[in-house]
């Protein structure tokens, strides 16, 4: 997932990345730690504070699906109306879930030094494959094009239905101790909303 640096956050200890405001930055962990995520910026990893960024989240990622949930959601939707799980086999990596109309396939997307693929084309990002394959088919074997809308009269008529939950959203409040200190912008003051 991508994230906007709100604030430029200089790293003070090793496992840190620095970063500039305005920065694009790819977050691929955000569970070990509340206030810190795992990040990447110009092919280097470490931690960067929660609190200076803003992700810039997707509809079509989902995170922890299984294959049978993403098929039960996928059934009988429109061809190319797809979703972005965690894979299941392979964690710490993606698999891409889209309708067939009748059935649902799934492509794992292979990840190596930063860029991800699922056949020959790679990509700097989840988002910019996931682009690609709005306008290029995902499926060999037919045209499949990734699309966002769901199709079932029950799920349009619905405005509250939304096939594509916030994989982030916790029915808990409770907060783990953190290992890290929560860091707070220095320079430059959060703007109100």
């Amino acid at each position: 997932m991508e994230a906007l640096a709100l604030f430029s956050f200089t790293a003070s200890e090793e496992d840190e990345i620095s970063f500039q405001k305005g920065d694009i930055i790819k977050v691929t962990e955000m569970e070990d730690d509340s206030c810190w995520f795992t990040a990447e910026i110009q092919g280097k990893r470490g931690y960067i504070p929660e609190n200076y960024i803003s992700l810039l989240p997707h509809r079509w990622f989902v995170g922890r699906v299984s294959r049978l949930e993403a098929e039960q959601r996928l059934r009988w939707q429109d061809p190319g109306v797809f979703l972005v799980r965690e894979s299941e086999s392979a964690p710490g990596e993606f698999s891409v879930s889209v309708s067939y109309g009748d059935r649902v396939e799934h492509f794992r997307v292979l990840e190596g030094g930063g860029q991800y693929c699922i056949w020959d084309e790679t990509f700097g990002s989840l988002n910019r494959l996931v682009d690609f394959y709005r306008t290029h088919s995902i499926a060999v074997e037919k045209l499949i094009c990734l699309i966002d809308r769901p199709s079932s009269p029950r799920q349009l008529s619905n405005p509250s239905y939304n096939p594509y939950p916030n994989p982030y959203k916790t029915s808990s409040q409770e907060s783990l101790p953190s290992a890290r200190l929560y860091s707070q912008p220095e320079s430059e003051v959060a703007p109100v909303v």
